[in-house]
């Protein structure tokens, strides 16, 4: 039986406040201020500022979605334009910090924008700008690529970065979001803090997700390990990434495809599910037309209808495969997910008793970071996932700090 999920219970006060789950902007429309409580916690690590938040949705009307899409982009041409200009005039540092709020204040701009929609992939591609003006001002610069994945030249988009450390060859993490977050918002969720411990990160756009489900088409696939497969194919081609220390993270859906490809990719060292999924067909099995999500699901399926996505969903879940999983396996999710909490606690049970060496930490309100994949506080999740990764690989953080080519990253 599907878990009665937090977003869609009513809720009596219906001015902006507080909930477990963190800030609630708009409590008639939920899965707008669902997405706002994501923005707003990201300015944290970089994605945007408090004061621009705030200034955006007071311009909005609530529920409106075109005019969700024009404050956004009001911000997002503001911040890249001045990123540009800072360039010209030698302020680097001040022009990454603004590029780098833009690219997530353009992952806004699109987000609610029907996938036909001309205006989807123009600001995609301005996030990707963004992001990429970013990354080569990094020090280390980081890389643009394609991930070799099918023979017809259509590659999986992916960043990769190494860590600002003197250290040899370097761990990786290959990070990825679920259903509808993409490589460039990864920084914000997963690698700032994987980078910070002396570990390289690979940010991909898996089947289903970002460029490659925009650009290329091609959408997501319930034998994550394939993709993953190659992403470690293209990861031992580099001399300097440890091929031994090669780790997956995938966030929301990305729960289930880390899982999954843990399970059955033998060269992964670590795997990791920030917010774990059971069963897609559980989570989901309520869902109809009106869903939050109901657009970006039959996207991200590749089909007309949720019927026919629900179809394609069914061999979406962990039982039968998580047995297979031989690396150390974590979930890191919140203690008040208003997607859902039940999923997680099921997904460990089940690999507990089957042997798995398995670690579960619910994030509680006490602490912030309660929501799913902790978006009203992202930074206390990269600080649970990067630990335990950089104790597993064993990195010692005092020893690593005295190495730093660029601790202000």
């Amino acid at each position: 039986m599907a878990e009665e999920l937090l977003i869609d219970k009513v809720i009596d006060r219906k001015e902006p406040h507080y909930q477990p789950f963190g800030w609630h902007h708009w409590p008639d429309h939920p899965w707008m201020s669902y997405q706002f409580r994501r923005a707003l916690g990201e300015t944290q690590e970089g994605g945007g500022t408090v004061s621009e938040c705030f200034l955006a949705a007071s311009r909005m009307i609530p529920g409106d979605k075109e005019s969700w899409y024009r404050e956004w982009k009001r911000i997002a041409d503001f911040n890249q334009e001045r990123g540009d200009s800072e360039f010209a005039l030698g302020h680097i540092r001040t022009a990454m910090n603004c590029w780098l709020r833009a690219a997530d204040y353009y992952r806004e701009v699109e987000f609610w924008l029907l996938p036909e929609d001309p205006r989807r992939l123009e600001a995609f591609t301005d996030m990707e700008n963004c992001s990429r003006k970013f990354f080569e001002n990094l020090n280390p610069k980081g890389e643009v690529l394609q991930v070799p994945y099918l023979e017809e030249g259509k590659g999986l988009f992916a960043y990769f970065v190494r860590s600002p450390f003197d250290t040899g060859r370097q761990p990786c993490l290959i990070c990825m979001g679920g259903l509808d977050s993409i490589k460039d918002e990864m920084w914000f969720m997963q690698a700032h803090g994987a980078l910070q411990r002396g570990i390289s990160v690979l940010m991909i756009d898996g089947p289903g997700q970002g460029g490659t489900l925009r650009r290329h088409k091609i959408t997501t696939r319930h034998d994550s390990e394939v993709p993953i497969g190659k992403c470690i194919d293209y990861l031992e081609t580099r001399p300097d990434v440890d091929p031994k220390r090669i780790a997956v993270c995938g966030s929301s859906l990305g729960g289930y495809y880390a899982a999954r490809a843990g399970s059955y990719e033998p060269r992964l060292a670590a795997a990791i599910s920030h917010g774990a999924i059971w069963s897609i067909p559980d989570l989901w099995s309520n869902a109809d037309e009106n869903h939050g999500l109901a657009d970006h699901i039959k996207w991200v399926f590749g089909t007309n209808t949720l019927k026919e996505a629900m179809a394609k969903a069914a061999p979406f879940t962990l039982e039968g495969a998580l047995e297979n999983m031989k690396c150390p396996y974590l979930i890191v999710h919140g203690g008040y997910d208003v997607l859902g909490v039940s999923q997680a606690q099921r997904v460990y049970d089940y690999a507990v008793e089957k042997g798995v060496n398995a670690t579960l930490r619910f994030v509680n309100e006490d602490e912030t970071g309660a929501e799913h994949c902790q978006h009203d506080n992202p930074t206390i999740g990269q600080e649970l996932m990067a630990d335990w990764l950089a104790d597993l690989f064993g990195i010692d953080q005092r020893e690593l700090m005295k190495k730093a080519l660029n601790p202000l990253i």
